[in-house]
Order: structure tokens, then C-alpha cells, then sequence
């Protein structure tokens, strides 16, 4: 009968250690997930940063050409760059590659 009795109190005594490292292995695999996220989100940021830096500078460029009084810059950079036309204006697209 005591055998039974020590293996009921190995048993007992077993159960809570055997949660706590659950509890441990579970908290340690959220915890790398959570770095990588982080380390996913900086390299996102990373990038959309490049892309604000891009577009601030294409901005300065265009406003320098807004800000300069030759309107036939202005002209050229919108036809050529944005495919702008002027009012009533028909533009002819060459469409076979050569």
C-alpha cells in the first residue's frame, strides 16, 4: 500500500512541473514570434521609408519646376512626364513597338 502511496504523491508532485514548463514553452514561442514580427515590421518600415524619401524628393523637383516662371519647362515636363495634353488637344499614341 505504500508503494501506491508514494506514486500518487510522484504523481501530485509531477503535474504542476509538468504545467509550469508548459506554461514556460508556450510563453518562450510567443515570445520569438514576437520578435519576429518586430524584426518583419522594421524591415517594412525600412522600406516604406525608402519609398518616402523617393517621393520627397520627386516632390522637391516638382515643385522647383512649379516654382520656376518658364512655362515652357512646365509644359514640357507635364507632356513628358505625366502624358499631360492641353485642352482639346488630341494625343496619337504609336502603339506598334517601333
Amino acid at each position: 500500500m505504500q508503494r501506491k502511496a508514494k506514486k500518487k504523491l510522484h504523481l501530485s508532485a509531477a503535474i504542476p512541473v509538468l504545467i509550469g514548463m508548459v506554461l514556460i514553452v508556450m510563453m518562450t514561442a510567443a515570445y520569438v514570434s514576437d520578435l519576429m514580427m518586430i524584426a518583419a515590421k522594421k524591415q517594412e518600415l525600412s522600406g516604406v521609408q525608402a519609398q518616402l524619401d523617393q517621393q520627397k524628393a520627386s516632390n522637391a523637383e516638382l515643385q522647383r519646376i512649379l516654382d520656376s516662371d518658364d512655362a515652357a519647362i512646365q509644359e514640357r515636363v507635364a507632356r513628358d512626364t505625366y502624358d499631360y495634353a492641353a485642352p482639346n488637344e488630341r494625343v496619337f499614341v504609336d502603339m506598334s513597338g517601333k
